[in-house]
Formats: C-alpha cells, sequence, structure tokens
C-alpha cells in the first residue's frame, strides 16, 4: 500500500465516499452548508460509526457486536 501505481492505494476512501454519496447526498439538497455539516456529522458519527451494519463484525452494527460480546466475558 502507499507504492506509486497501487491499485488499491485509495480503494477504502473511495468506497467510502461512494456509500456517503448514495445514502446521504444524492436524496436532498440542502440550503446552507452549516445544514451540510450538521448532515455530514450526523452521518459520520451517528449512522456509520455505530448503526451501520459491518461486514467484518458478522453484519452486525458496533453496539450490536459490542453488546453481544460484552455478554459474554466472565463477570
Amino acid at each position: 500500500m502507499g507504492s506509486i501505481g497501487d491499485c488499491f492505494d485509495n480503494a477504502v476512501i473511495e468506497s467510502f465516499w461512494g456509500r456517503m454519496q448514495v445514502e446521504l447526498l444524492n436524496r436532498q439538497r440542502w440550503r446552507t452548508r452549516i445544514e451540510l455539516t450538521n448532515a455530514s456529522f450526523e452521518y459520520l458519527e451517528i449512522f456509520h460509526n455505530r448503526r451501520r451494519r459491518h461486514g467484518s463484525l458478522g453484519m452486525l452494527s458496533p453496539i450490536e457486536y459490542e453488546r453481544l460480546h460484552s455478554a459474554q466475558l466472565p463477570a
């Protein structure tokens, strides 16, 4: 990763921006930059990082994954 001409260098971020474009940006128009900034923050911090199901977590949201695994830990 990171070498000149590496075709996989930007794959992760390109995938993220494509998903954000479809799930957030293409769905409505914002009147001000503040509205867009707030919508972007909410998408990232509330939906993407907390509620969106992740393939690497067995198609669970991070909250569901933590709840499942913290319940299995011995007390």
